[in-house]
């Protein structure tokens, strides 16, 4: 009788009554539902600004180290300041370079201050020259840089990046990897949270199933009555999920040219990137539910 109240009076048919009202309103299989989807939609933000972060971090990486290079010239204190001359000569008459620049003693304390701390005696060590180059867009030959630094200086060793921009440009590529592979971890595990909330809530529902394929109710109806339930739990608890997570990340402090978070984060048309989880969570719990349901009826069945 309560599923026949529930129907409104109405004919068996696929057109009585919103399917919706069969289903409870409340309950631990609904509300695990909203808690499922709303956990698995903050950490999807998360995720996507990885993915999206790493990316940035890459062209970053790749576009400020191919941009440059840095000459060391290591030699007897008497012959630093002859082949430092010597050097710069040189990186004056090659073509593709831009710039060039002699590190100062207080430079060369602030790139060695992260390793041996603000006390470092530098004054008394005997550290190489270093000359930072500045390339032209067409680049230089580092080749023949090399072969003339062989001849003109010595004690000059060219570094021009390429064994540090490789490795990091693949370190990022490898983290947006990884932050796709998360979402997609996260939409799993969505998925199986649902088909198990879904099931309980089918199984506490045995009795009115029952009824509902006595009146007349088709399996699809049944099922249309849970799907509908749980796909709009799943959007609601999604995007409570998403606008905290968005909003835990405008508070990170992640602004800054020297903190350990900068770029990590959304930017510009990447801040409405959120807004595709809880459309992808509903269909998620759609799909999920649905699946669940046929399974269960076709065993009742």
């Amino acid at each position: 009788m309560n599923a026949l109240r529930a129907l409104g009076g109405a004919r068996p048919t696929p057109g009585f009554g919103d399917p919706a009202r069969i289903v409870p309103s409340s309950g631990i299989a609904t509300l695990l539902t909203a808690i499922t989807a709303g956990a698995m939609a903050f950490l999807a933000v998360f995720a996507l600004a990885l993915s999206m972060s790493a990316g940035q971090l890459a062209q970053r990486w790749s576009s400020t180290l191919s941009q440059s290079a840095t000459l060391r010239i290591s030699a007897p204190p008497s012959e630093i300041a002859a082949q430092t001359a010597a050097v710069l000569e040189v990186l004056r008459t090659t073509p593709g370079i831009a710039s060039t620049r002699v590190l100062d003693i207080d430079e060369q304390r602030a790139l060695l201050e992260p390793w041996f701390g603000p006390d470092l005696p530098i004054e008394s060590l005997a550290l190489p020259r270093l000359i930072e180059i500045i390339e032209a867009p067409e680049g230089f030959d580092s080749v023949g840089l090399r072969l003339r630094l062989a001849s003109e200086a010595p004690g000059a060793m060219l570094d021009d990046h390429t064994r540090w921009r490789r490795p990091l440009v693949q370190a990022a590529a490898s983290l947006r990897a990884l932050a796709w592979l998360s979402v997609a971890l996260i939409g799993v595990m969505m998925a199986a949270m649902i088909t198990l909330a879904a099931g309980f809530s089918l199984a506490a529902n045995a009795q009115v199933i029952r009824v509902l394929r006595l009146v007349g109710a088709r399996d699809a109806f049944i099922a249309r009555a849970f799907t509908n339930r749980f796909t709009v739990l799943a959007v609601i608890g999604a995007v409570a999920g998403m606008v905290l997570g968005v909003a835990a990340f405008a508070l990170l402090p992640v602004a800054g040219d020297s903190g350990f978070l900068t770029g990590l984060g959304f930017s510009g048309a990447g801040w409405f990137m959120p807004l595709a989880i809880p459309p992808l969570a509903g269909v998620i719990a759609w799909a999920a539910t649905r699946t669940a349901a046929m399974r269960v009826l076709r065993q009742e069945g």
